[in-house]
Order: C-alpha cells, then structure tokens, then sequence
C-alpha cells in the first residue's frame, strides 16, 4: 500500500526547534553547496582550466542577461549574487529530491492503530513550509532593493498614496499584489516538485527499476525549469521595483 503525506514528516527536535525531513535535506543540500562552494574557490586559476572557463562563461551570460533587463551593470551586479543563490539553492534541492534513497530510505514508527514509515529525507521543495519561506524572502528582498533605490518614503507611496482616491485605491491593489506573489510563488514551487515525488513513487512501486527512468530524467528538467522561473520572475519583480524609482511614483 502507497502511503503518500502532503506534510514534511517530523523525525526530532533540536532544541526548541522541531526538525522533519524536508529541514534535513535542505540543511544537506546547504552543505553539499558550502563544501563544493570551497574546492572551486581553491581551484581558481589565473588561467583558467576548461571547467572554470565553462562556469566563467555561465556567469558572464546571466550578467549580461541581466544587465540588459536592468539597463545598468552596477544594478546587475547587485542584484545578481542573491538571485544566483535562489536559483543554486532551489536547483540543488530540486535534484536532492529525486536521488536514489531520497524518501525510501527510513524507519517504521509503530503506534497504536498502524505502522507509519519515516524517509529520513523528503525533497526541501516538497514541503510547503520551505517554498514559503523562499517566496517571502524573494518578496521582501524586491521590497528591499526598491527602498533602496527610491528611499523609504517615495517607495513606500507605491502601496499608501494618498494623493486622491483613484491613486489610494491602486495602491492597495498594489499591496495586495505583492502578498499574492507569496501564494503563488510557494505553490507553484511546492506543487510542481511535490506532484513530481508522487509520481516518482507510483512509478517506482507499480513499475519499478526501468519504467521509472524516463520519469527520473523529466523530473531533473522539471527540477530545472522550476528553479529557473522562480529566479527570472524575481528578477524581473526586482526591475519593476527600480522603475518605481526611476519613474518618481
């Protein structure tokens, strides 16, 4: 029988803090990125070798990209390390998710009325928990950039004008578009990746070994394209946030 839970399953506390398997995966993938962080930041050559020259070439692309939808390179340049972490960050748990063992691998809890198995790992994205937190941090850091580029008082006119109603009324909307973003931001990260695991683990059980591969290799696109979509539209969320500034309202 397939067992399959919407909510991150607890496995402890650390602390106050309760800690499930969609927290220990992301904690994974957070130290798999520093380790790897390290070796390519002792491995930079003046000259460089083909790989560092392909990894050179990815970065000069996305800031170009990004210069041209700013218009400025100062802006770009900005902007772009904490972007390249979302995308980074999200990719790499996209991809922990579907490893082998990720979700199958665990210890049965046995209670009153049932036996309920605990995967020691659950992909970070396929709890609604962390997709939240993303989507307020890419939110708030939109929020950010514009009060910095226009200043706290006239950014802040953008969502409380009180100049005539018209203007006070779209600024509420305005207000509440960006508490939308949050919703769809986190859902549609969260929906995506976790209709992926179950997918994965329908497959896996009905069919298992070679039907599952075919499935293994879109889930690695999807994980992807979800990564990428989540890092374009902040980027485009943050140049709206400078036009606010540079068009005075």
């Amino acid at each position: 029988m397939i067992e399959i839970s919407l909510k991150a399953e607890q496995l402890g506390h650390l602390g106050p803090l309760p800690v499930n398997n969609s927290l220990l995966a992301s904690w994974c993938a957070v130290l798999i990125l520093i380790v790897l962080a390290l070796i390519i930041r002792f491995s930079i050559k003046l000259i460089p070798s083909k790989i560092q020259s392909i990894f050179e070439m990815i970065i000069e692309y996305f800031l170009g990209l990004m210069e041209e939808i700013y218009g400025s390179k100062e802006k770009a340049r900005k902007v772009f390390p904490w972007v390249a972490t979302f995308f980074i960050f999200i990719l790499s748990c996209n991809w922990i998710g579907i490893l082998p063992g990720i979700g199958s691998i665990g210890l049965y809890e046995h209670g009153e009325d049932k036996t309920i198995f605990l995967p020691f790992l659950r992909s970070a994205n396929a709890d609604l928990n962390t997709t939240l937190a993303l989507a307020i941090i890419s939110v708030l850091l939109t929020q950010i950039f514009g009060i910095l580029a226009a200043g706290f008082f006239k950014y802040s006119k953008r969502f409380f004008n009180f100049s005539g109603f018209i203007n006070f009324f779209a600024g509420i909307l305005e207000f509440f578009s960006e508490l939308i973003k949050v919703v769809s931001f986190s859902f549609r990260l969260f929906g995506n990746i976790f209709a992926g695991e179950v997918l994965l683990v329908v497959i896996s059980a009905l069919v298992p070994f070679v039907a599952p591969l075919p499935f293994y290799f879109l889930e690695i696109f999807v994980g992807f394209i979800q990564a990428l979509v989540f890092t374009m539209l902040t980027i485009v969320f943050i140049r709206l946030a400078f036009l606010v500034a540079e068009e005075g309202h």
